[in-house]
């Protein structure tokens, strides 16, 4: 199976297959091998304010931690690309998070809401991955540091 067979699969597996991201209604905008970008539209179940109308921060910490979990199993597929498929499906149910770090940066306020990332660190047993989310005018409303067991 190659990188692009894969990212169809791990698209899948993020947005249908786990409960809580269905519950979010998280949408994965784009899958690369380069970018990952998750889409979050703000509706009323999300808000943590009422008086002020704000995403609540354990969202903002949810959507920006299954971020950066899909970018370190994007990270762990290119290593694995052609590999057995077996031996892959073990490698990626062992992807976790060991640490979380969100700094709430500006009020959750806006339509929609994008995150994005990218590698700090990528080692056989741990991938570091930074992460952002802006709202649909591309003001940053939170970025976070995350430590994801890979190996």
């Amino acid at each position: 199976m190659n990188l692009d067979e894969m990212l169809v699969i791990l698209k899948d597996i993020y947005e249908n297959r786990m409960p809580f991201n269905r519950l979010l209604d998280i949408r994965i905008e784009r899958l690369t091998a380069a970018e990952v970008v998750v889409r979050i539209d703000m509706r009323e179940a999300l808000v943590g304010n009422f008086i002020r109308n704000i995403l609540h921060g354990g969202v903002i910490s949810a959507v920006l931690d299954l971020t950066g979990g899909i970018i370190a199993s994007v990270e762990l597929l290119k290593q694995l690309e052609g590999k057995d498929e077996e031996e892959t499906a073990r490698r990626m149910a062992r992807i976790g998070t060991i640490d979380l770090r969100i700094d709430y940066l500006r009020a959750g306020k806006g339509e929609y809401f994008l995150a994005s990332g990218s590698i700090l660190r990528q080692g056989n047993k741990v991938a570091v991955i930074r992460t952002q989310l802006m709202n649909e005018r591309q003001t940053l409303i939170a970025a976070g540091t995350g430590t994801y067991l890979v190996g």
